[in-house]
């Protein structure tokens, strides 16, 4: 049998040229920049010709036909607009055809000044209408959701948003109702639009029909100011524009990256900047003055804050390392501590890490790891402590485009599947329980291990006709702080895969790459390791070496300062209270150590602090920041920075000057250039931690420890018989910092709630919609803690366990139990409690 050509030869316009067979003419247009006019077409949509702006005529073809849809053969000649009266004529009626009812107030509209629809009109359409009746009206705007409007009469039924919802997103909330002239985009009465990535329908569609409230009569598009930038909330690495005036951000949008985003973000990284137009903004730098901040100079806070590190010492200092500052600010803070401070008292975490896990990370530091498009390639995902639908909502578009359209097998550990529960195999543990689970998954075991298996094919390699790629894994972070993490990397090892780590805030990778945690170097390299030691302290001309005696976690410096064992904390972009909790403990922390602060934003910690510095906000940063794959992207200012605010790397640096230790941290370029040459990991070869055979104090199956507990067993556990496993996060929309201000995200916001199982909601007598008390046990100071919330029952639950988000605005549970919480909750019907 012949083979199949690898090409076809097609002539648009008088321009021959070669594509892939299946190419749509649209596409083949485009590469000899021809630009078909369209509506409906979005090149990571599928097909549809819902508009016909896309006529072109085709030699021997009877009509002309949508270019979005038509695929080239093998000497066919097309004609476009520029060279066809027929294809012309066709654009141009179509054009007189959805302006009948279309209203004109593009003085008004959101979308004038970047409309396709007055573009193409000025470009192709008549110029005058014999449309002389009276045009069509709705009710406007409609209200679809808390961040998108619907004005129905603009409308022109190109689906795109309704493509993108169900295609894309998976959230089939919004469609197409009623037919012919009646037809328009609606909403269930019963469903509202609910869906985290909706604003993507308001930039994708291509007239004004949707907006977003936030923006809508704020701007035209040449009073801004376009920069483009990198999203700082979680580590999925989205690229952004930045749209400004007079000095603000009015909007972001979504930038193109086939690599990272493709065309899309969430609704967080969207909406999410009006934090920093709080009019209680940190501008000026403060001192402790008798109890309260008074303004100060710059040259008065430092030299106060030099004071009290001095003071310090004899006791040490800590260095907490914020989540969304860039790799520049990491590196420069841990800099500061190792040679300024004398103390690998540095870190960027805020959850606990085991040893074993930390030094897997070790792996990973400074290395290149799987990417987006490793994904759509793999044999099998295999998901660790990950809910990325909530915690990096782009990994979760494109875990589910490789699963739903490329055919690629997910699989899913952990005590809560969220939204993977739809495409994904399922393996429920017990928070605890999923280093077995991962190890049956590498023997082949359970509904998990036959999908890998069956994956990789017989003898560990892919199946003849099946993706090439290998296995990847992605181990989320909260698998550091139960061995989960050691397993995911000898199940990667095993199956010869590969790992990801996948943290939870942007600038988590780029800390860990540079260094900011107590036990690792700049690129990974281990502090303990004399080699790495005496290279680092020549690099940077020190005349005594660095400490080699790890330092204390960021959970462990918070508690060392609450006994009055640390004498001195600096917290960078940290709020210590509701990130370190429980509340007592750090309110403790705050009151028996000197806290040098630097943030933008007025809180509960930054009130307690003896000298507060202001910092810069995300639109005012200069630097890179590293996402999970390790892909460095670049961050550009997009407005002035805001009063006397600095950035983290030049505060350090200044506050080293009087400390009489110069870092060489003076100038951009000398930072940008300091972390880029050690952030890069030893080249190959160099030794590099590996998971232990068996996880500590866990013994396999072949040494006696029998098969893994099954999900919902509550073996093991302390705590009540009654008592459930306590799963929390964060959700992607809560009451984090960086929402305030953010009216639509606020009001999206859900309040708290819990989630069981179907079948432990059976047990307890808990009904979906239903309230229950929850027991998290006694505080520190044996006070009760204990919440009645709204009752979730979903199976994307593992048996025996209970989920509640971290951080919602009417509950704070991190910072309410602090980062490691209660094991067992006690949970109760409403019923049977008042009973």
């Amino acid at each position: 049998m012949a083979d199949k050509p690898s090409t076809v030869k097609v002539t648009i316009d008088g321009t021959e040229l070669e594509v892939p067979p299946g190419t749509l003419v649209i596409r083949a247009a485009e590469q000899i920049g021809v630009v078909v006019p369209r509506f409906c077409d979005h090149r990571l949509l599928d097909p549809l010709g819902a508009c016909r702006q896309c006529l072109v005529e085709v030699e021997g073809q009877r009509k002309p036909l949508t270019a979005c849809t038509t695929t080239v053969t093998d000497g066919m000649v097309v004609k476009t607009q520029q060279t066809s009266e027929v294809a012309r004529a066709g654009k141009e009626s179509n054009l007189e055809f959805l302006l009948i009812n279309h209203p004109l107030d593009c003085p008004m509209c959101d979308k004038g000044g970047e409309c396709p629809l007055q573009d193409q009109t000025l470009a192709h359409g008549p110029g005058e209408t014999r449309f002389v009746e009276t045009k069509r009206r709705y009710e406007k705007p409609i209200k679809i959701s808390e961040t998108v409007l619907l004005d129905r009469e603009r409308c022109v039924l190109c689906a795109r948003c309704t493509r993108f919802s169900s295609e894309v997103a998976g959230d089939p909330f919004i469609e197409l109702f009623e037919r012919g002239a009646l037809e328009q985009v609606a909403i269930f009465e019963d469903e509202p639009y609910d869906s985290y990535y909706s604003g993507n329908v308001v930039q994708i569609c291509p007239v004004g029909a949707l907006t977003s409230p936030s923006y809508r009569f704020q701007a035209r598009p040449f009073d801004l100011v376009s920069t483009e930038g990198i999203c700082n909330h979680c580590a999925a690495g989205c690229n952004l524009r930045i749209d400004s005036r007079r000095g603000l951000v009015t909007r972001q949008l979504a930038v193109d990256n086939d690599e990272v985003n493709e065309a899309w973000n969430c609704d967080r990284g969207r909406y999410g900047f009006a934090y920093a137009q709080d009019p209680e903004r940190v501008l000026v730098p403060s001192v402790n003055d008798g109890g309260r901040l008074r303004t100060a100079s710059w040259s008065e806070a430092l030299r106060r804050a030099a004071d009290g590190i001095r003071a310090a010492r004899g006791k040490g200092v800590g260095v907490l390392v914020g989540g969304h500052l860039t790799d520049q600010d990491a590196y420069a803070l841990q800099k500061l501590a190792r040679v300024t401070f004398g103390s690998n008292n540095v870190d960027a975490r805020a959850w606990p890490e085991g040893e074993a896990d930390a030094a897997v990370l070790a792996r990973v530091a400074g290395r290149p790891g799987p990417t987006y498009a490793d994904l759509e390639a793999a044999a099998a995902v295999v998901v660790v402590d990950l809910d990325p639908h909530e915690e990096s909502p782009i990994l979760f578009l494109r875990l589910r485009k490789a699963a739903l359209r490329k055919g690629v097998p997910v699989v899913t550990v952990g005590p809560r599947a969220g939204r993977l529960a739809v495409f994904a195999t399922v393996v429920p543990t017990l928070p605890g329980g999923e280093a077995d689970a991962l190890a049956a998954v590498g023997r082949g075991e359970g509904d998990g291990g036959r999908v890998v298996a069956g994956a990789r094919g017989r003898g560990g390699a892919a199946r003849p006709g099946t993706r090439k790629g290998p296995v990847v894994v992605l181990a989320g972070w909260r698998a550091g702080a139960n061995g989960a993490l050691q397993a995911a990397a000898r199940l990667a090892d095993g199956l010869g895969g590969r790992l990801a780590w996948v943290p939870r805030r942007a600038g988590d990778r780029g800390a860990l790459d540079v260094g900011a945690r107590p036990g690792l170097l700049p690129g990974g390299r281990g502090v303990a390791d004399p080699a790495a030691r005496a290279e680092l302290a020549e690099a940077w001309r020190l005349s005594e070496g660095l400490p080699e005696a790890p330092g204390l976690d960021g959970p462990a410096m918070v508690r060392a300062a609450a006994a009055g064992e640390l004498g001195m904390l600096l917290l960078a972009g940290v709020d210590l209270v509701r990130d370190y909790g429980p509340r007592e403990l750090a309110e403790r922390a705050l009151a028996n150590a000197f806290v040098v602060a630097v943030d933008h934003a007025v809180n509960d910690t930054t009130r307690h602090a003896d000298v507060l510095l202001p910092g810069v906000v995300h639109a005012e940063t200069q630097g890179t920041f590293t996402d999970w794959e390790g892909r460095v992207q670049r961050q550009r200012p997009a407005v002035p920075v805001g009063g006397a605010a600095q950035t983290v790397w030049e505060l350090a640096d200044q506050l080293s000057v009087k400390l009489k230790v110069d870092l060489g941290l003076a100038s951009w370029g000398q930072v940008a250039a300091e972390t880029e040459r050690f952030r890069v990991a030893p080249e190959a070869g160099a030794q590099v931690a590996r998971p232990d055979p068996e996880p500590a104090g866990r013994p396999g199956p072949e040494a006696g420890g029998g098969e893994a507990a099954p999900p919902g067993s509550t073996e093991g556990a302390d705590g009540p018989e009654d008592g459930l496993a306590l799963v929390t996060y964060p959700l992607l929309l809560d009451g984090a910092s960086m929402l305030a201000r953010a009216a639509d995200l606020n009001r999206a916001s859900a309040a708290a709630f819990c989630e069981v199982h179907p079948d432990d909601a059976g047990r307890l007598g808990l009904a979906d919609g239903g309230r229950a008390t929850l027991d998290f046990g006694a505080g520190g100071g044996g006070e009760p803690r204990i919440a009645e919330l709204p009752v979730r029952v979903s199976a994307a639950v593992a048996p025996g366990c209970v989920f509640v988000p971290a951080n919602q605005p009417d509950l704070a549970l991190g910072a309410l139990l602090g980062p490691a919480p209660a094991p067992r909750v006690a949970v109760r019907a409403v019923e049977e409690a008042a009973a």
